[in-house]
């Protein structure tokens, strides 16, 4: 089946045979644009388009994705509220938002619901087609104007009194998720096992109440451990 059939009421699969990604977008122009930038991302991936809610969770219930491209303002609600179920129903799917809006109102509610990543539609193609690469690989899950949105609210705070819940090992681990770094690379950096370095990270996500590395990056971020880039 190829083409979207209409706006807010389309639902498109792409078949290609190997993973499965959705894509949730009501704009005919957009959703066909992503899904060819999540088919380059991901060759041989299987590219489902969904107008709205509804039809998203239908697709979801044939088929979970392992990557979720996720439109925020919706003719049937809030792409939240889809992050949020798959975050809890299908905790391996990757929710990444795309979206216009780069407001806080949008902003942190997506990464409190568990968004593993947030980029804006204005990217270039090919920065897109790397963001969502590295967001799958567990990298650094912002688009740029993003992370300095979050610079300016908690970049020049000083250190939390929350920081001093996490030990030493955890904070120094802390900040090198929020750079970017592989669970292979921060277990290298602080000279420890790949099952310590997990632990750790586990850890963190229990006494942060996070579920996710975007969160955990914000977490980094505001309680003043990450300063200058993410």
């Amino acid at each position: 089946m190829t083409g979207v059939t209409g706006v807010s009421n389309s639902i498109e699969t792409t078949h290609r045979h190997g993973r499965h990604g959705l894509v949730l977008e009501d704009l005919a122009a957009s959703a066909s644009w992503l899904a060819a930038v999540l088919g380059r991302a991901f060759p041989g991936m299987e590219v489902a388009i969904a107008g709205s809610l509804a039809q998203a969770r239908h697709l979801i219930l044939e088929q979970p994705p392992e990557i979720a491209l996720v439109d925020l303002e919706l003719p049937d609600g809030s792409g939240v509220e889809l992050i949020r179920e798959l975050t809890a129903s299908w905790p391996d799917c990757r929710c990444i938002v795309t979206t216009i809006y780069a407001d806080d109102r949008h902003l942190f509610p997506a990464l409190r619901a568990g968004a593993a990543g947030y980029l804006l539609k204005d990217l270039p193609e090919e920065r897109v087609i790397g963001a969502l690469r590295a967001i799958h690989a567990g990298e650094p899950p912002l688009s740029p104007a993003i992370a300095r949105r979050l610079l300016q609210i908690f970049g020049n705070a000083p250190a939390s009194p929350d920081a001093a819940h996490l030990t030493a090992r955890e904070r120094d681990t802390l900040v090198l998720l929020a750079k970017g770094l592989r669970l292979p690379e921060v277990a290298a950096q602080l000279n420890v096992t790949r099952n310590t370095a997990a632990g750790y990270i586990k850890v963190i996500y229990r006494k942060l109440k996070v579920s996710s590395r975007a969160e955990a990056t914000m977490e980094a971020v505001r309680l003043g451990l990450v300063r200058h880039d993410l």
